[in-house]
């Protein structure tokens, strides 16, 4: 009997996109390489899991890119965390979804209303603090600011009116497909073309990012708004040979998991290494595979 390498791996609460991803993600990984055993936990998303890998209580985790940037920058904490990306998963930008039949179609609309901004610990809610910041406003003081314990509790407060938006984003984010297949539908309110500059301007490490037409029931146009890429960021003393293996896997079993799930059409090498801040943060041993299949001399 094979002996395999058990990886744990930490996504985020239930109902959120993080533990739709992590799921087709382990179960890809393992199929592709059978001595590995690819095991996702629920957490409280992303700034909890790199606390976690930090004390290495999990082995691999997700983390949107505005906390992967301020734990590799040391923002908020004595120094800059020492961890590892194992691959970029998929671009994501972040907005607001209001009912189809809300009279809300700005930013400045929904200010003192109530807004689910997600589960307390999630990524989101870190990228909703300097989307709201570049405009000048602040999250918590400017609107009627709701913290969920997870992610699948927000739809529900859009339905019945007790919130008037919910923050999310990215292809496929359960919260808004939820949202969007509800019985009023839903619609998107994204910073306008000025505001994308001005958020640009005051924190550069953001993107301007387009959500396609017909990504969600109903969306009708494309929704431009900023954002980031997410990453499975792995702990510093994961050995090279694991991370080289789960490369390798990934690498095989990337059309696999895109059928999946539609965002893993971008979880491919060659947006980890575009996306990754620097080549260094790249794990040792995905560098080598890297190398090994000619993305890197």
């Amino acid at each position: 009997m094979v002996s395999k390498t058990v990886v744990v791996l930490g996504t985020a609460t239930p109902g959120g996109g993080f533990p739709a991803y992590g799921a087709p993600y382990a179960e890809t990984i393992n199929e592709m390489d059978t001595t590995l055993s690819v095991a996702p936990r629920n957490t409280k998303g992303s700034t909890e899991n790199v606390p976690l890998l930090e004390q290495e209580k999990l082995d691999i985790a997700l983390a949107t890119g505005e906390v992967t940037y301020e734990a590799i920058t040391g923002i908020g904490r004595a120094k800059a965390t020492n961890l590892r990306i194992i691959n970029a998963t998929y671009s994501q930008a972040g907005m607001f979804m209001v009912r189809a039949d809300s009279p809300y179609r700005s930013i400045s609309d929904l200010k003192g209303r109530p807004v689910v901004w997600g589960a307390g610990s999630s990524g989101f809610i870190v990228l909703a603090r300097y989307v709201m910041d570049g405009l000048g406003l602040d999250m918590k003081k400017d609107f009627e600011a709701i913290l969920l314990a997870k992610a699948g509790d927000g739809p529900p407060m859009v339905f019945d009116g007790r919130a008037a938006a919910m923050w999310g984003g990215g292809v496929g984010w359960p919260p808004f497909m939820a949202i969007a297949k509800g019985p009023a539908g839903g619609r998107f309110v994204s910073p306008s073309a000025d505001e994308i500059k001005r958020i640009m301007a005051k924190h550069p490490f953001l993107k301007a990012t387009t959500m396609p037409t017909g990504s969600y029931p109903g969306q009708a146009g494309p929704v431009n708004s900023v954002g980031s890429w997410p990453f499975v960021l792995a702990r510093a003393s994961l050995p090279d040979e694991v991370a080289y293996r789960l490369a390798r896997a990934l690498h095989k079993g990337q059309p696999a998991l895109a059928t999946r799930i539609a965002q893993a059409r971008e979880s491919t090498l060659q947006n980890t290494l575009a996306a990754a801040p620097r080549q260094d943060l790249i794990h040792p041993g995905v560098l080598r595979y890297m190398r090994e299949i000619g993305l890197l001399r």
